[in-house]
């Protein structure tokens, strides 16, 4: 293996040396002979009962090979490393195990229960929006999409949101999970202290792979949160970074206590997904 080894590096180095006394040359056929040569290490390997990728570090991120940057991009595994000390207060890991798409059921859906509007059972409606929260997963990485989901309360809009999160953290995406008032909190830090935390927060929110942010509405709505929300939404959709979000209000609460634009933005640019029907934390207590 010592011989491969300097026999490899003997011919790389004599090559590049008459390449550069003007050889041009001299190139020709090196990497055909450097192909060979580690071939015959793998076969050495195998002759002795070594997989051929003895010598090579086991990397926990192949990707970058554990140096958290792909050329001067920062790796997903180092913005995740990042995002998951910043927010491990969220405890979003051990929901995960809860909730995911394996555990979600229809049974708690209505089949008998329809949409006045639509004509579409609360089954049906569930049953769809699981269909397209699998999908959205699925087609994360060629088709770019954002989510609404609104709704009556309890009726499974966080627990989709928590498949989708685990969906994409499984494979390797960024992802962050914010409650409104989380989310809104951390704008303003970012807004009025300037800190380095901060900063760190506020560009994990823009950069992130999938925002979430959960139960819009419940946060106290100002002037401030409504501007803070557009650049937000705006940049993401700029950017193409998906966003989701739930919230107990449905289409005409949201018109009308946030900004014509912010409206017009979710509605234009997200896929408005509807759950209706009875509370799943009442059923589950009997």
């Amino acid at each position: 293996m010592a011989e491969l080894n300097a026999e490899m590096a003997h011919r790389s180095v004599s090559r590049v040396r008459r390449f550069l006394d003007g050889d041009s040359a001299a190139l020709v056929g090196a990497r055909d002979e450097i192909s060979a040569l580690s071939t015959e290490k793998e076969r050495l390997l195998r002759s002795l009962g070594y997989p051929e990728d003895y010598f090579e570090p086991p990397y926990t991120c192949p990707d970058c090979r554990d140096t958290g940057y792909i050329g001067n991009e920062r790796c997903h595994c180092l913005a995740q490393a990042s995002i998951d000390l910043v927010y491990a207060q969220s405890n979003l890991s051990s929901i995960l195990e809860e909730e995911n798409f394996a555990t979600f059921s229809l049974k708690y859906y209505d089949d008998s229960l329809f949409d006045p509007d639509t004509g579409i059972s609360s089954r049906a409606a569930a049953q769809n929006a699981c269909g397209k929260c699998r999908q959205f997963v699925k087609q994360f990485d060629t088709e770019y999409q954002n989510i609404l989901l609104f709704g009556d309360t309890g009726v499974g809009k966080t627990f989709l949101s928590h498949c989708i999160a685990k969906g994409l953290l499984d494979s390797g995406h960024s992802v962050i999970y914010f409650s409104a008032q989380q989310f809104f909190d951390r704008l303003a830090e970012y807004a009025f202290r300037k800190e380095n935390a901060a900063a760190s927060d506020y560009r994990n929110i823009f950069e992130c792979d999938l925002l979430i942010v959960d139960d819009l509405g419940t946060e106290m709505t100002n002037s401030f949160t409504s501007s803070q929300f557009f650049v937000c939404l705006n940049e993401r959709i700029l950017r193409r970074r998906s966003t989701l979000i739930s919230s107990n209000l449905n289409l005409q609460d949201i018109a009308s206590i946030y900004s014509e634009r912010i409206f017009s933005r979710i509605t234009s640019d997200f896929m408005l997904l509807h759950l209706f029907g009875r509370d799943i934390r009442i059923q589950k207590t009997f």
